[in-house]
């Protein structure tokens, strides 16, 4: 039955014949965007973690310094054909991008005297690689969020999922960041691990708010196929948690987050009052850049090459897309509404503008059911998903997400250049 309403509601939301198709193909970038982010993927870790679902590779120096000279290459040609007239947002992930502190630095000054200034910037830390000194080094770069990879803060559950930092370096990570004087520090947390108690995700919430940090943003550990501990399961799908204990551990997050006066701001995010919201996904138009990086223009969907030498030869030549996929007005739409649905409330928010002659001919029958159901309730704004809802706008989302991104990321870590991948 499940599988039934998953098609019906792809059917009717898509109306694309054949399907989403991903083909191998340069798309044509626009010459302006109003208003965009940027991306920018360092896909080197030091030590990769078995569970992680992202392009990344074990760091080497050398291979560092082709990514390094190649992605400043892509930067510049991007910008000789696209200029933005407002940069939103830059976001750095990985990957562990602090994992060449110098190089990271360089690429960032790339960015910023090729398409100028965000309005905020945040990247992704890794307790083990966030020194003082490079926290300081940031700050004064102007990166203004960060999010901190805890995962957790018992020892036991970061050794069975294969963490290189401890629980005691996860919580002085925090603190540093805090004192720092980041805008907004995000802590991510994961939960639904191998032999977790209900009581042990308590407490997990609980130190991060307690070491100052400023959102939490929490997630189910996922089993991905090609990731390593899929591997060892054997997996040939996402392995997804038991849905009883994800809504009891869900539950528990929002009671203790809500005892410390955070808010939720999105499907598995807390933040204190008047805080920044970082997120990594959230957003509408934007640029990528590196091995693995998507870009959506409106017009199109693309991703670069995941492999790191196919890459920097591709860039010599002129691109690394590897996948593009050209988007109607109608799927551009679905694309902002899956990411207005992640974060609760659909109403005039940014780019929402865009749609307001539209969004009701389209996809207003889609807040019908939810509606009757209470799990989504009209506002003078628009609409906002209810705590009730939230918990099923999450297993709607991962219905097509996780599908969607073990297609296309299993066959483009096995071919750098796939002729096409169907959605």
């Amino acid at each position: 039955m499940y599988s039934i309403a998953k098609a019906l509601v792809r059917r009717a939301v898509i109306r694309q014949a054949g399907g989403l198709r991903l083909q191998h193909g340069e798309p044509q970038l626009p010459g302006r965007l109003d208003r965009a982010g940027l991306y920018l993927h360092v896909p080197f870790c030091r030590r990769p973690c078995p569970y992680c679902a992202y392009n990344r590779w074990e760091y080497d120096a050398g291979l560092y310094a082709t990514f390094e000279e190649a992605v400043k290459q892509e930067i510049s040609q991007t910008a000789r054909r696209t200029a933005i007239g407002e940069i939103t947002s830059l976001y750095v992930g990985g990957g562990t991008p602090t994992v060449n502190t110098g190089g990271l630095l360089r690429i960032l000054d790339h960015l910023r005297a090729s398409f100028g200034p965000a309005n905020q910037t945040c990247i992704e830390l890794h307790p083990d690689w966030m020194p003082p000194e490079t926290l300081d080094r940031l700050r004064r770069w102007g990166v203004d969020m960060v999010s901190i990879g805890a995962q957790s803060f018992h020892d036991h559950h970061l050794a069975r999922i294969g963490r290189s930092h401890s629980a005691a370096r996860a919580r002085q990570a925090i603190r540093d960041a805090v004192e720092a004087g980041f805008t907004t520090v995000n802590v991510d947390l994961m939960f639904v691990l191998p032999g977790q108690a209900v009581a042990e995700v308590e407490d997990d919430v609980a130190t991060a708010i307690g070491c100052g940090a400023t959102q939490i943003s929490t997630n189910p550990l996922l089993r991905f196929p090609y990731a390593r501990l899929g591997r060892q399961a054997g997996l040939t799908r996402v392995g997804r948690p038991n849905g009883r204990q994800t809504r009891r551990m869900l539950a528990t997050i929002d009671r203790v987050a809500r005892a410390h006066r955070l808010r939720r701001c999105a499907v598995w995010s807390w933040i204190r009052p008047q805080g920044r919201k970082f997120s990594a996904v959230a957003r509408h138009h934007y640029l990528g850049f590196g091995p693995s990086a998507a870009s959506m223009t409106g017009r199109d969907l693309f991703f670069n090459t995941f492999h790191v030498g196919a890459y920097a030869e591709a860039v010599r030549r002129g691109s690394a897309v590897s996948l593009s996929m050209p988007l109607s007005r109608r799927l551009e739409m679905a694309y902002w509404l899956y990411w207005r649905l992640y974060e609760l409330t659909v109403g005039r928010a940014p780019f929402a503008s865009m749609f307001d002659r539209d969004l009701g001919r389209y996809y207003g029958w889609l807040f019908v059911v939810p509606r009757l159901l209470r799990l989504m309730r009209r506002t003078r704004e628009g609409y906002e998903v209810t705590d009730r809802g939230a918990y099923w706008i999450h297993r709607l989302q991962n219905a097509y997400s996780l599908d969607y991104i073990t297609r296309i990321w299993s066959r483009c870590r096995q071919e750098p250049w796939p002729a096409e991948v169907r959605l």
